[in-house]
């Protein structure tokens, strides 16, 4: 029991000792932390008055140089303000000068105006007395006249007029039978020469059946969408097309009129192209039209390489070879100007070969001979002039541009090439059955409308349809108005009345389109 006891005091006496000597401990090492503290904020008591400090000193280095920059910028503004003020009084004296000098010179000058004018007014009365001297001196000649004469004034104006008319009716009669002989004279040169001529650039079949084609359609219901709103889808292909279409009650079927082949092949094309898209619309219409031309032109190259190869010929310019391919759409008097020429070369060749010329030079010439009736009627002359000035254009030789000249006697033949040409265009015309002559008649007719409506100002292109019945004539709508436009079908009718009085009635059409395009992006 007593072991316990004191095992229990020990315990706690030594519990207490722990406790006090920690307690010491604890109090040693809080004194230390007290007084290190201490010593850091001192340190750092130190180092923020040494920063300040140096802050201050820093402060006070910017402030003194930003002051020193300012007053420097300020004494520079200065100086400029000064030396712009020394230049502005300058400019102002300049001015004060000139205005003083103007004011001297415009005093000067009106001066000399007074001058002037006062020396006008002399002049003027000077002149206003001479005047009135010449008045009194020309009344007492005419009345001295009227004296010696025993005649008025009146009496001897009619006088006068009556022999100057004798005298201008004289002279007129002289130039009329002057002009009269000379245009006989003119008249028959240009007659032999027309009459050698046949003008057929823009010729077609004799028979009608080949002046219409008929186009087939799948139902009636096609005819609506082909005239389309208010007429306008059959307005504009009949205006891009240079053809009249005819919708009537024939069942399934739509006639496109036209003296021109090539036009009416691109109609026929067009309506068929349209037929089988669906979409049938100015725009679409103008679009599939300048199509179908591109193709068309397409298949007068591919007609004009095949005769070229199949003659044995080379080196032909290709514009020329397109002409000789257009030629399959042109007739004179019913007879295809492409199978003539053909047949011309070929009688050429063999005519040459009999003579001892070059066959292929000649089959050349012949070929070419009636190139000028391939070119659009607006080159003047006739077509073997035209042809052969075209020929030469493209690189021909002068012995082939002279055969074409003068295979119609525009000019007289003088080689044994012209002459073969000469022979073989009459040898290949005049078989029997070749050629129907009222066909020229008809065609020069068409021609000469056209081109009185293309000779008019703003008329972009003039087309002649239903037999010559009517000319459509499309012109540009930034050059004619619509009151001009009515003008201008009254001025076509009464040209075509004057030069072409045999024709009996003509309908007049001037087309006016006005188009407003913007692109939408």
């Amino acid at each position: 029991m007593e072991i316990v006891i004191s095992v229990i005091i020990g315990l706690i006496v030594g519990g207490a000792a722990v406790f006090f000597v920690k307690k010491y401990k604890d109090e040693i090492q809080k004194k230390s932390a007290r007084i290190e503290a201490e010593k850091i904020l001192s340190k750092a008591k130190n180092e923020a008055n040494k920063i300040k400090k140096d802050s201050e000193a820093k402060s006070k280095d910017f402030e003194a140089r930003s002051r020193k920059n300012l007053e420097a910028e300020i004494q520079k503004q200065k100086n400029g303000m000064r030396t712009k003020e020394q230049q502005l009084e300058k400019k102002l004296k300049e001015v004060d000068d000139q205005a003083k000098k103007g004011k001297d010179d415009n005093d000067r000058f009106m001066g000399q105006l007074k001058d002037r004018d006062e020396k006008l007014k002399v002049q003027e009365q000077k002149l206003a007395d001479q005047d009135k001297k010449s008045e009194e001196e020309l009344n007492n000649l005419k009345n001295k006249l009227q004296t010696v004469a025993q005649m008025t004034q009146e009496q001897a104006k009619r006088e006068l007029i009556s022999s100057l008319e004798d005298e201008a009716k004289a002279e007129a009669a002289k130039r009329i039978a002057e002009i009269e002989q000379e245009t006989q004279r003119e008249s028959q040169m240009r007659a032999k020469k027309t009459i050698a001529t046949a003008l057929s650039r823009f010729a077609a079949e004799y028979t009608s059946e080949r002046t219409v084609s008929v186009l087939a359609l799948q139902n009636d219901e096609m005819k609506g969408k082909i005239i389309g709103r208010e007429g306008r889808n059959i307005r504009t292909l009949e205006a891009l097309c240079g053809v009249d279409l005819i919708v009537d009650d024939t069942p399934e079927a739509v006639v496109i009129s036209g003296f021109d082949p090539i036009r009416r092949e691109i109609a026929k094309r067009t309506i068929e192209k349209l037929m089988e898209d669906g979409r049938v619309h100015p725009a679409r219409i103008e679009e599939v039209v300048e199509k179908q031309k591109a193709e068309i032109m397409k298949s007068i190259r591919e007609a004009g390489d095949q005769v070229v190869v199949e003659l044995g010929l080379n080196q032909i310019h290709p514009e020329l070879v397109k002409l000789v391919g257009s030629l399959k759409y042109r007739m004179s008097q019913a007879q295809n100007v492409l199978n003539h020429s053909m047949e011309v070369a070929y009688i050429s060749g063999l005519l040459a070969s009999e003579l001892g010329v070059n066959p292929k030079l000649a089959k050349r010439a012949g070929l070419l001979h009636d190139i000028g009736k391939a070119i659009d009627h607006a080159v003047e002359g006739s077509h073997s002039i035209v042809g052969a000035e075209w020929a030469k254009k493209y690189g021909e030789s002068e012995d082939v541009c002279h055969a074409i000249r003068s295979h119609h006697d525009d000019e007289k033949p003088n080689s044994s090439l012209a002459w073969i040409v000469h022979a073989a265009n009459i040898l290949s015309h005049s078989r029997p059955g070749a050629r129907r002559p009222q066909m020229d008649n008809y065609i020069h007719r068409l021609q000469d409308l056209e081109s009185i409506g293309n000779s008019f100002e703003g008329v972009l292109k003039t087309f002649a349809i239903q037999a010559g019945r009517e000319i459509r004539v499309l012109v540009e709508s930034s050059k004619v108005t619509d009151d001009l436009a009515v003008l201008l079908s009254r001025d076509i009718a009464r040209k075509v009345e004057r030069e072409l009085p045999h024709l009996g009635s003509t309908k007049v059409t001037v087309v006016r389109e006005t188009r407003s395009i913007d692109m939408a992006r």
